[in-house]
């Protein structure tokens, strides 16, 4: 089974249902994480508020970092960059 890694920004919490407004998008992610995982599949999720030495200690992540901040968040499957800028 192919292991998936998602890298967040900077955020109180990743549910999305947390703050003034409700992030919809988040909520979606959430769930659809907590729902692939009962399933079985193999999902890290890292915040970069709460586990910054996650993104440290992966050389690709650390590297679209470097060139460009805003390019949270980033999805690698197996190790390779996937997606970028959003779920």
């Amino acid at each position: 089974m192919k292991k998936i890694a998602i890298y967040d920004p900077a955020m109180c919490c990743s549910t999305g249902v947390c703050g003034p407004a409700v992030n919809p998008e988040l909520l979606r992610i959430a769930t659809t994480i907590e729902s692939l995982k009962k399933q079985g599949a193999s999902i890290s999720r890292y915040n970069l508020s709460s586990e910054p030495q996650a993104f440290i200690n992966n050389p690709a992540v650390s590297a679209l970092l470097r060139k460009d901040a805003d390019i949270l968040p980033v999805t690698l499957v197996d190790g390779e960059v996937v997606k970028t800028k959003e779920y």
